[in-house]
């Protein structure tokens, strides 16, 4: 990378100067915490939002999905964007939008500009995720401290996703809806100078101009995409229009992206990473694991609540074991790395995940505490094992001056993972659900097809109905549902098995090169390399 091979940085580096670097670790986590936690603490606050300012149904979904949906598009153009003009850059200029998108967010006295807000909070996310992870590349040249580095920037991000709904939960109690998004401004207020001051700034070699064209195409192609598969993930039939267009053009757009990469001297991208199995077999292995367990969570959610009966804050609760057990295994993960290297760890965190989901299909109507909390620590410990080694073996891969790219990449597979997940799990979810609701005694057919769309649905009409029913229909959905789980379950336990497999084609070992500072530089080299002879 520019800047980083003169003599005065290795000396600088082999005197301790480097000793900063845990201290550089700490402004990203706290930058990615911030992210984490504004993806999931607005989930509480929705019906706040629909009661102060009453949006219409797709306003609602837009405020809801604005930010994942505009974040996931933007990663590679902003991750890109920073190897070419800089990633300390790009990384305050997003502080700096996420501070004045969240005042806007939570001064909003409209559906629209609140919409707008969380669209700009994207923009923002997207401009800082990518730009840790390639920082992190940056200041931890050895792959051993880095991968330590990973595994607790790993646990920080477990970390945001379980404390948003818990954060947003506690801020409705005592103040209104909008303080869910001002409390990230006095955050961003000490992160701008923080990071201007102890951030380092590093970018790629910045051969040729940026492709913007190139950038437009892919952030187009992903929203596309993404858009098409959220709608699939919300229900809407597979073979509509507005399902099948958004999925089409995004496939072509990305098809067109990655043929213009190809003939391009200095590409956005350089495609010749997935020519490499490590990288390739990562990124495969980030989406096969999205792809198998966010699912699960949103219906593992609705399992606690519906069928269990358990409060919203109870069902946090019970999910924050999930979350403990994947702060373990991301502060667990680079000894874990060391000593079974990429191939092993990675499988081993597949085949554990997929022994906890089998374990889970003996949950029943009725509460099982010990299996619950069994299930979720394994499930936990093996889905960050799993992602953790991936990350590490994708960007350990990717070479230094392409590490924004490579982090958008990753960041990206995460997201389109999640998404396809949604959608997947949840049409598995539906068609072993919907059977179990067709003739259930004195609940007519009307009835019936109302309360297969979902086990809410299902309650809503077994309540209007009343009398034996009622309790015939509740009872069945209820025990339609779990059998839907159970289903569920087994298919997500395939794909983590396919996973596993998938595994196989990364290294034995943890390839681990001597850091820069470790090469003797005669001090004759040295000065010659300082005046711009090659050694």
């Amino acid at each position: 990378m520019s800047g980083t091979t003169t003599a005065a940085a290795l000396r600088r580096r082999a005197a301790g100067a480097g000793a900063d670097r845990w201290v550089v670790l700490v402004v990203l986590c706290a930058s990615l915490l911030l992210v984490a936690v504004d993806a999931t603490v607005l989930h509480v606050a929705v019906p706040a939002v629909t009661e102060d300012l009453r949006p219409g149904a797709m306003e609602l979904l837009w405020i809801v999905d604005a930010y994942p949906l505009v974040c996931a598009s933007l990663l590679i153009l902003f991750g890109t964007l920073g190897d070419r003009v800089g990633r300390r850059r790009v990384l305050l200029l997003g502080y700096a939008l996420f501070g004045v998108a969240s005042g806007m967010a939570a001064l909003a006295d409209s559906a629209q500009v609140l919409i707008v807000a969380r669209a700009l909070l994207g923009v923002g996310g997207a401009m800082i995720m990518p730009a840790t992870l390639s920082i992190l590349r940056q200041v931890f040249p050895d792959r051993r401290e880095r991968a330590l580095a990973i595994g607790i920037w790993s646990a920080v991000a477990a970390v945001g996703a379980a404390v948003g709904p818990l954060l947003g939960g506690f801020l409705l109690e005592h103040f209104w809806w909008g303080s869910v998004f001002l409390v990230n401004i006095p955050l961003m207020l000490v992160s701008l100078p923080v990071g201007r001051l102890l951030l380092p700034e590093s970018k790629g070699d910045g051969d040729g101009p940026w492709d913007v064209v190139g950038a437009l195409m892919a952030a187009a192609g992903l929203f596309a995409m993404v858009f098409g598969v959220k709608r699939l993930g919300g229900g809407e039939p597979a073979g509509s229009a507005a399902t099948v267009l958004p999925l089409l053009a995004g496939a072509g757009l990305l098809a067109a992206f990655v043929r213009r990469q190809r003939r391009r001297a200095h590409p956005l991208i350089d495609l010749r990473m997935f020519g490499r199995p490590a990288f390739s077999t990562s990124v495969g292995c980030i989406v096969l694991a999205m792809l198998a367990l966010v699912g699960l969570e949103l219906i593992a959610a609705q399992y606690l609540q519906l069928v269990l009966g358990l409060s919203p804050l109870e069902t946090g609760l019970r999910l924050l074991p999930l979350t403990f057990a994947a702060m373990a295994a991301g502060l667990a993960g680079a000894r874990l790395l060391r000593r079974f290297g990429p191939r092993r760890m990675v499988c081993f965190g597949f085949c554990l995940t997929a022994a906890a989901v089998v374990a889970l299909t003996a949950m029943g109507a009725e509460d099982n505490t010990a299996l619950l909390l069994t299930g979720f620590v394994l499930l936990g410990f093996g889905l960050e094992t799993t992602l953790f080694g991936a990350y590490e073996s994708m960007l350990s891969e990717a070479p230094t001056d392409r590490a924004g790219g490579a982090a958008a990449i990753g960041e990206t597979s995460y997201q389109l993972g999640a998404g396809m997940g949604i959608a997947l799990l949840g049409s598995v979810m539906n068609a072993a659900y919907a059977p179990g609701l067709t003739g259930v005694p004195g609940v007519p057919g009307a009835s019936s097809a109302a309360a297969a769309h979902s086990l809410g649905e299902a309650y809503e009409v077994a309540d209007r109905l009343g009398g034996p029913a009622g309790a015939a229909l509740r009872y069945a959905a209820r025990h339609a549902f779990v059998h839907g789980l159970h289903v569920t379950l087994l298919v997500s336990a395939g794909l983590l098995l396919l996973g596993a497999a998938m595994a196989l084609r990364l290294p034995r070992l943890m390839q681990c090169e001597p850091p820069s500072v470790q090469v003797p530089v005669p001090r004759e080299a040295a000065d010659r390399r300082v005046s711009g002879i090659k050694v």
